[in-house]
């Protein structure tokens, strides 16, 4: 594309989409729009991420910096995997698609086939709604699994964190792997000694090691798998944070990280 303005990938992810699903995993949504962004020729492209954010909350992060962006009207298009990652409530979410229009933003839905430049979509209104009552019903059913498994000390997500493994015998219990094990404690390690972020991925990439995602896709694990065309040795900085920010490897065991009482 021709002008300066950002292209924004936005990604989100939540407990009621269903963590065990590696579809909707942060990394594969990353992989997927980075992926279509290249093939169609966007530039300056940026990440606003929400992991563990619901969809039905709008004082989300990654959302809040990309309507500051619209604000500053450095925006060009903003690239989303389906219409669902951009909100659960479909008053808000056309609120937010006539403010985008009035500032000449385009919106694409990848897997949908949704692009504001090419014309209105006369059914997005109707998966707007489907998707909030949607998000009522999984939240709801969701909320009572995550219930059951929190009371017998189990984990709550089927995200597995880089580094473990599920054990073949229970899938609820995590084994070291000892293959990625020495690549995490390398990286706590760097950052201890106080390399930058940035100089720890350039480091892995030169060496070649696989990134989680081509690791587990070689080892045959079924999470968090990733697109397959990305390469399988470019580690990028999110994912050194992400895997830093994890109290897993503090040994914790975390169990209903986000869950509120209701009111």
């Amino acid at each position: 594309m021709s002008d300066n303005k950002l292209t924004i990938l936005y990604e989100r992810l939540s407990h009621e989409d269903g963590r065990e699903n590696e579809s909707l995993s942060i990394e594969h949504q990353k992989e997927y729009l980075e992926e279509y962004a290249a093939r169609n020729g966007f530039t300056n492209v940026v990440h606003r991420t929400d992991d563990g954010w619901s969809g039905t909350r709008w004082d989300r992060p990654g959302f809040l910096q990309i309507m500051e962006d619209i604000e500053r009207g450095s925006v060009g298009q903003i690239l989303i995997k389906d219409m669902s990652r951009l909100g659960r409530d479909h008053l808000r979410v056309g609120l937010f698609l006539e403010q985008l229009r009035e500032r000449g933003v385009r919106l694409i839905a990848v897997a949908e086939g949704i692009d504001t430049a090419k014309g209105e979509d006369d059914f997005m209104p109707f998966r707007n709604i489907f998707a909030e009552w949607h998000a009522r019903d999984t939240s709801r059913k969701i909320r009572a699994i995550f219930g059951a498994r929190t009371a017998a000390g189990k984990h709550v997500t089927g995200a597995l964190p880089y580094g473990y493994l599920h054990d073949p015998d229970d899938r609820q219990k995590w084994i070291l792997d000892e293959e990625a094990a020495p690549v995490v404690k390398r990286i706590f390690q760097g950052v201890i000694e106080g390399k930058p972020i940035a100089r720890i991925a350039e480091e892995l990439t030169a060496e070649r090691i696989l990134t989680p995602a081509a690791h587990w896709r070689a080892i045959g694990e079924r999470v968090s798998m990733g697109a397959s065309g990305a390469d399988p040795y470019k580690w990028a900085t999110a994912t050194l944070i992400q895997i830093l920010k994890k109290e897993e490897y503090m040994g914790w065991t975390v169990l209903n990280k986000t869950a509120r009482r209701p009111l």
